[in-house]
């Protein structure tokens, strides 16, 4: 069984486990009853809530499994909490694309983050099976997470996150070409209604559905970054609930506050590169592939301790949060001053800015452009972008 090399005896995963899923269930059955726009006291209490209960856990886990077993599930727990952070911006994206009601919001979240849950589920105990049968799988996981965090780092360096578009993968495509699906919010949290004599699916079904699917390709990443830090696959299971449980919270309170964290993907980056790196070592000390070294171990290579790992994970996110927030805050003050000068509160809603070189009106996003007159008359006229995931109001 997946679970018998873990620290936790069968009874106590179970016990976890089953009443984490009943907190879910129960939270699902609230939630479809009561539709609702969260108050930022009660997004905060149950973010508070959640947060508490996974540092408790760690408490449990460093009680009885040792420091060593402790410090692995906090590390693998700000990791997986770091990377669901910034998997919000495409949360972000969704929802407006889809133009989805705030007050269904948190529902649509709720239901894709369950879903995402069963299927992380089912991946962690694939993962956990093949690296206890075949030691080499820490090659290929250490090898794609540098693949991954170089992509990032060049996806993050060559231009914003704003100008990122979210694509339909081809299983919604398939779905939305084979089954109706209106376009009418009429329905509600209802997943299939009758329009016009016809059953058909409602876009609260296919926003489910991409936040569901959206969530396991980020998955991929996830998984073998924990897998990086702890190979206890009960850790890694309990690591990934708790940084889902709280994502529908952070949703709502830091939705604004995510443009702000300018630097989040590239010390993402920098965070998965040294995992990976780490996973590299690890499969080379643990080597059992017979072309090198004729199959085993070389053991002259170190291992990255935990504390290390623990200590970087830390180092970065503070690095990377305290740059990105003072960053933020220079560009505030700057474009501040911009506004007050030149009157400019009301264009920058419709995506507008001043060149300062200049003086003309050009496009926020290409400052080569500048904007004629008619075109601004029309910003102003339509009012702000419903496309601009910074400026929906359904982001809280």
């Amino acid at each position: 069984m997946v679970f018998s090399n873990s620290f936790a005896p069968l009874w106590v995963i179970g016990l976890v486990v089953g009443v984490t899923v009943l907190a879910l269930v129960f939270d699902v059955l609230v939630l479809g009853r009561r539709p609702h726009v969260p108050s930022n006291r009660e997004t905060g209490t149950a973010l508070g809530i959640y947060v508490s209960l996974a540092v408790l856990f760690g408490v449990y886990v460093w009680v009885a499994g040792g420091a060593q077993l402790g410090a692995e599930y906090y590390a693998g727990w700000l990791t997986e909490y770091s990377l669901s952070v910034d998997n919000l911006f495409v949360f972000l994206i969704i929802m407006a694309k889809f133009q989805v009601p705030r007050r269904y919001q948190q529902f649509a979240l709720l239901v894709g983050i369950i879903i995402a849950l069963v299927l992380r589920a089912i991946f962690i105990l694939v993962g956990a099976a093949a690296i206890e049968r075949w030691s080499w799988v820490f090659y290929i996981f250490g090898a794609f997470l540098i693949y991954t965090a170089f992509k990032l780092a060049i996806e993050n360096l060559g231009h914003d996150k704003e100008d990122e578009e979210w694509e339909e993968n081809a299983l919604l495509k398939w779905v939305e070409r084979r089954f109706p699906v209106t376009q009418s919010w009429d329905a509600g949290t209802r997943l299939r209604t009758v329009e016009a004599g016809k059953k058909v699916l409602t876009p609260m079904f296919i926003v489910i559905l991409s936040l569901g699917m959206t969530d396991l390709l980020f998955a991929l990443d996830s998984i073998p970054a924990i897998f990086g830090l702890t190979q206890d696959p009960f850790l890694v299971l309990m690591a990934n609930i708790f940084a889902l449980m709280g994502l529908r919270q952070l949703y709502f309170l830091i939705g604004n506050l995510l443009q702000r964290l300018v630097y989040l993907g590239l010390g993402l980056s920098v965070l998965l590169a040294f995992i990976g790196v780490k996973l590299v070592l690890h499969a080379v000390h643990e080597n059992t592939l017979p072309f090198l070294n004729d199959g085993q171990p070389i053991h002259a290579v170190p291992e990255v301790p935990i504390w290390l790992s623990l200590t970087m994970i830390v180092g970065i996110l503070a690095v990377t949060t305290v740059a990105s927030l003072l960053k933020s805050r220079a560009d505030a003050q700057r474009n501040l001053q911009v506004k007050e000068e030149l009157d400019l509160d009301e264009l920058s809603e419709v995506g507008l800015a001043i060149r300062e070189s200049d003086g003309h009106i050009v496009d926020e996003h290409d400052h080569d452009r500048t904007v004629p007159a008619d075109e601004v008359q029309r910003r102003l006229d339509e009012g702000p972008r419903s496309d601009d995931p910074s400026r929906t109001g359904d982001a809280g």
